[in-house]
């Protein structure tokens, strides 16, 4: 009998207040979308990434012990701050997610929701499907909720409007910008492996002809784009939105709309000021625990 790979997984215990930070911890250092569970009765947080590969553990634990100091020195409570790297069966591992991931609604426009959810959508609800995987964004997210609002509140239905999705991860606006109606809509992320799984969930929702998927870094993208877009969406850490804000605003059309997430709402203001030397405005803004993201449109 064939037996799976086994994944190997890194856990962090900690405190709710810190969740989210040592959740973005974790994406910056492997480069995809950690999950992160709450325990109501014990009132701890435990974050998780998986891998294919066995973590360098002389290297990746030292690296998350100092970000967790960091996170620690912006008065955020990180709780117990264990890590963990351990082997777990690629099985359990994907069946522990049914417990945890649950249909979510944006507006009245789109429906996210797992393959084994039996919810049904309202009449003209667009559905993407999204299981979560090594490389994921389910929605769940904060900042990827707020994504998903503002890419179903700039829709028009009676125009065609472009997309462009920096940093997509599991593909997941991209996806929910081609089912709502969105063309062209182009995505693009640092890690090939975001970027299988991402054309995998475009095939899965039957938009693979719809979603042009590449590797691409932002930090190397043209200073002078070939195309511009009507909405734009960079799901990034601070640091590297300001470092790249001209990329950025450059590939966003004059009246269009660009929607800056990731972000911890300690660094918001820098984010907004750096972005307004640029004669981008604040028009819509959202704070949800320790993360804020916020749409700018010209002035």
């Amino acid at each position: 009998m064939k037996t799976s790979k086994p994944l190997w997984r890194v856990s962090v215990t900690t405190s709710l207040e810190a969740e989210d930070a040592v959740t973005e911890l974790l994406n910056t250092i492997f480069g995809a979308t950690a999950a992160a569970y709450f325990n109501l009765e014990t009132g701890v947080s435990i974050v998780s990434a998986f891998r294919d590969q066995k973590p360098d553990v002389k290297k990746v634990k030292p690296e998350i012990l100092s970000g967790l100091q960091h996170i620690a020195d912006c008065d955020l409570k990180i709780g117990a701050g264990q890590v963990e790297i351990a082997k777990v069966k690629r099985e359990d591992w994907a069946e522990s997610w049914k417990r945890h991931f649950h249909p979510l609604e944006i507006g009245k426009t789109l429906l996210v929701k797992p393959s084994w959810s039996k919810k049904r959508p309202r009449k003209n609800q667009a559905v993407v499907i999204l299981d979560p995987g090594l490389s994921f964004g389910t929605g769940q997210h904060p900042t990827t909720s707020f994504c998903l609002g503002e890419i179903a509140r700039c829709h028009k239905g009676d125009m065609t409007q472009s997309f462009l999705d920096i940093g997509t991860g599991s593909g997941i606006l991209a996806i929910a910008a081609a089912k709502l109606g969105y063309q062209p809509v182009q995505a693009f992320d640092f890690d090939p492996e975001s970027v299988r799984v991402a054309k995998a969930n475009a095939r899965k929702n039957r938009v693979e002809n719809k979603v042009k998927l590449t590797r691409g870094d932002v930090t190397k993208l043209p200073l002078k784009p070939a195309r511009q877009f009507d909405l734009v969406c960079a799901n990034l850490i601070s640091t590297l939105l300001i470092a790249e804000k001209r990329r950025i605003v450059n590939r966003l059309k004059r009246g269009g709309t660009l929607v800056l997430a990731g972000i911890l709402a300690a660094e918001f203001a820098e984010v907004e000021q750096a972005f307004a030397g640029l004669k981008l405005k604040l028009v819509a803004s959202r704070v949800e625990n320790e993360w804020c993201s916020g749409a700018f449109c010209f002035v």
